[in-house]
């Protein structure tokens, strides 16, 4: 008979840690998307996987400060992106071209984010094991 497996058989490796980049481009509210997205980037920084998080076109607005969600009856979820530091997820990106073409400056996020070019960005996208979109 096979001798049974104990829990250290199961022990992580740096092989099973995989690289995610999460994109938002979409606005904040209006679409389940950015939520679903935010939802997912905890989960996968939960599971001690090395994340990354970028921020483009309308996607930039996500993580603008101050904003007011009454008129639209749903609840800021901007602060929940502090909480990305808690789990280890510290590499946020935001796209120069669609900040800067949004009237924006990294002092207008919640979260410190690293500014890249559309090349830059694209050359963090070619890293990644998998890259999910919302």
């Amino acid at each position: 008979m096979a001798e049974a497996e104990t829990l250290d058989d199961f022990d992580e490796t740096d092989e099973d840690v995989k690289r995610f980049m999460f994109v938002n481009r979409k606005a904040p509210y209006g679409t389940i998307y950015a939520l679903e997205v935010l939802e997912m980037v905890l989960i996968t920084g939960a599971f001690d996987q090395d994340v990354s998080v970028a921020f483009l076109d309308d996607g930039v607005f996500q993580i603008k400060k101050g904003q007011d969600t009454k008129a639209v009856n749903m609840k800021n979820f901007s602060p929940t992106y502090r909480a990305l530091e808690g789990y280890d997820i510290e590499k946020l990106y935001v796209e120069r071209e669609s900040m800067e073409a949004r009237g924006l400056a990294p002092e207008d996020f919640v979260v410190p984010v690293k500014v890249v070019s559309a090349a830059e960005l694209a050359d963090l996208m070619a890293e990644q094991d998998v890259i999910i979109s919302g």
